[in-house]
């Protein structure tokens, strides 16, 4: 692109109420470790920030911010699911999509929403399950099918 140079990614940005109710959810109960605190703004190390008064800050009404929209997750892994359940459940307060679930290709995750009602999924990780269909004894090429990952994916988790 001329002029325009290279794009790229460097995060997303939640709406929050209270910026000091929604840290403290992603520090305490998601373990987020924080980059950058400018009081209203907080960028957290996984790549995504949190700002109070979004609606002023881009020139909307407070009215254009939904809450509980349904149409977008912050994604994060974990190598223990069943301890992380555990975990959130006592959790007094914490709203849930769904407890845990497990998909066809063999990835269980657990839904919940933050304290502004964006949805949280936590997973375990493809490796993880790639590495416990193999101590199945599933082959190498029935676990990349099932999973949907490369072969050569699934070697390197061998």
């Amino acid at each position: 692109m001329e002029g325009g140079g290279f794009i790229k990614f460097k995060g997303s940005l939640l709406a929050v109420k209270d910026v000091t109710v929604s840290k403290a959810f992603y520090v305490s109960v998601l373990e987020q470790k924080i980059i950058f605190d400018l009081g209203e703004h907080v960028t957290f190390d996984g790549g995504f920030s949190i700002q109070q008064n979004y609606s002023q800050l881009i020139g909307l009404s407070e009215s254009d911010i939904l809450r509980k929209a349904n149409d977008f997750q912050l994604y994060f892994e974990v190598t223990d699911l069943d301890s992380w359940n555990s975990r959130l459940k006592n959790i007094s307060g914490l709203e849930f999509v769904h407890g845990i679930k497990e998909y066809a290709w063999g990835q269980r995750s657990i839904r919940l929403y933050d304290p502004d009602m964006h949805i949280i999924e936590v997973a375990e990780s493809m490796e993880s399950v790639v590495k416990c269909f193999l101590k199945q004894g599933i082959s190498v090429e029935e676990t990349a099918e099932r999973t949907m990952f490369p072969i050569d994916f699934v070697k390197q988790c061998l």
